[in-house]
């Protein structure tokens, strides 16, 4: 029976209708329901789902795995002639499958709760990072992880076996326990993450999103849409003078340590008020003494409870983001980068201090910056000296980020030269832009990635980078 799915589509009718529609089809709760369509793509899920939420016995729905491709593989009859009329079927919808659907409330609220809630987008990297505009805003929802429904299925257009798709769902850091939404565009391609990971996998708490992206944009409150993975690792002027700046600091609520990471006479020359000045150099020379880095991070006041955003002459340079590699490595709890330049925080209004008379004033303003207690409690294979020492869930495949860097003869070794990714004014290109030339220098969406250069600095610029962009395992190789 031939049931395109865009002859009623994605926004269904009443349960009254879709009841009758299902009548129509000849579908009784007794007869065993086999759903295909071409192979490896989105519809024979879709209607796989609305067949289960509609309360349509489970036991008695299935998918043909590879769809007509497969069949047609095997050898197996088909044929041009009409299907006779069904008669019509004795189905009725008596209770709605709730825990397979989510509305945009409980979706909101999940994408502010990441710890135990997971968003999985089931589109392509051209509309999740901008490249294609869709809608009347380019990019994602909010911490939504890209996992594109083709990621599923096998060259033959069969499903991936439980254990790949599991392994894949690992190296994303998605696991059974969390409360797993996914969605799409329009509620269609999401279908096949849901089908997966509901009735593959058996994971417990699964529920397609049906207004997905078209519901998140059309709210009246104007929902925020991300192409960047993780946007909140960059830090602008207005965000850093309200969150690390004087009001907030005299009312206890300020959680941000400032680490300027010039050179003292830069430093001295103008910063910002309540900066911390540890150079790039001291983060340099320690990498390989984070005891001695904690006792200097503790002297000069890092709390590591806070958020360090670290300040450099102009955006992403080596030295901010090395500065950046070795505090998430000690474990400080958030790290960002402030992408301004000085002379853009000047023109916005805010004040920097110049002179030892305003550091004077700003020491008397009972708003000094103290010394903290800050422990020495490292995350593991961050930063590595040896390739054999750290294992992935997926391959190696290094990256030479320097742009003179000689490639080893190894087929996986790509190289990405740190300043390819970067605009002259040290912020990063558009997430488009850096996807397609990771894309297009051969650097898988699952891998152990490790970025390496004969200096730290530059390999650091391409592990801030690929966070940006949302890669789960990337690593540093320090010699």
């Amino acid at each position: 029976i031939n049931t395109d799915y865009f002859t009623y589509g994605p926004q269904e009718a009443s349960e009254e209708g879709m009841e009758k529609l299902y009548q129509s089809w000849g579908i009784d709760p007794e007869k065993k329901i086999v759903i295909y369509d071409q192979g490896g793509t989105i519809f024979a899920t879709r209607q796989f789902y609305s067949l289960y939420y509609y309360g349509f016995p489970e036991k008695n729905l299935f998918i043909l795995d590879g769809g007509l491709a497969k069949w047609e593989e095997n050898g197996l009859p088909v044929t041009k002639d009409n299907t006779p009329p069904s008669e019509k079927g004795s189905f009725k919808i008596e209770k709605l499958n709730g825990s397979a659907k989510a509305e945009l409330p409980e979706f909101l609220t999940a994408s502010g709760d990441i710890k135990n809630n997971i968003l999985i987008e089931a589109l392509g990297p051209d509309w999740h990072f901008g490249e294609q505009c869709a809608f009347d805003k380019a990019g994602h929802i909010p911490n939504a992880v890209m996992i594109p429904s083709p990621d599923f299925y096998n060259p033959d257009k069969t499903f991936k076996s439980p254990a790949e798709i599991k392994r894949m769902l690992d190296y994303l850091k998605i696991y059974p326990g969390q409360n797993i939404y996914t969605h799409c565009g329009g509620g269609i391609s999401a279908s096949v993450p849901f089908f997966a990971l509901r009735f593959i996998l058996h994971y417990p708490a699964v529920k397609l999103y049906e207004g997905s992206e078209i519901d998140w944009l059309s709210d009246e409150r104007g929902l925020p849409y991300w192409t960047y993975d993780a946007p909140y690792l960059m830090r602008k002027s207005e965000w850093l003078q309200f969150w690390g700046g004087k009001m907030l600091r005299m009312f206890g609520r300020s959680a941000v340590s400032i680490i300027d990471v010039r050179t003292p006479e830069k430093f001295h020359e103008g910063h910002i008020p309540f900066a911390i000045n540890i150079p790039a150099e001291v983060f340099k020379a320690n990498i390989n003494d984070p005891g001695n880095l904690v006792k200097i991070l503790s002297r000069a006041g890092v709390n590591q409870l806070h958020e360090a955003v670290i300040v450099s002459d102009s955006g992403i340079r080596g030295g901010a983001a090395l500065a950046f590699l070795v505090l998430e490595k000690l474990n400080q709890t958030k790290v960002s980068i402030f992408t301004d330049t000085m002379e853009k925080w000047s023109h916005s209004g805010y004040p920097l201090l110049k002179d030892t008379a305003a550091a004077k004033m700003e020491n008397t303003s009972g708003l000094t910056v103290q010394p903290a207690e800050y422990s020495y409690n490292p995350r593991q294979e961050i930063i590595t000296a040896d390739l054999k020492s750290t294992q992935g869930v997926y391959a190696k495949v290094l990256i030479a980020s320097g742009v003179n860097m000689s490639l080893p003869d190894d087929s996986n070794t790509v190289r990405v030269p740190y300043t390819d990714l970067l605009n002259p004014d040290g912020s990063p290109k558009e997430a488009k832009d850096i996807w397609n030339i990771l894309n297009k220098a051969g650097i898988p969406r699952y891998g152990e990635l490790i970025c390496c250069s004969n200096n730290p600095d530059e390999a650091a610029v391409n592990y801030f980078i690929l966070k940006l962009m949302g890669y789960p395992d990337i690593k540093v190789l320090i010699n």
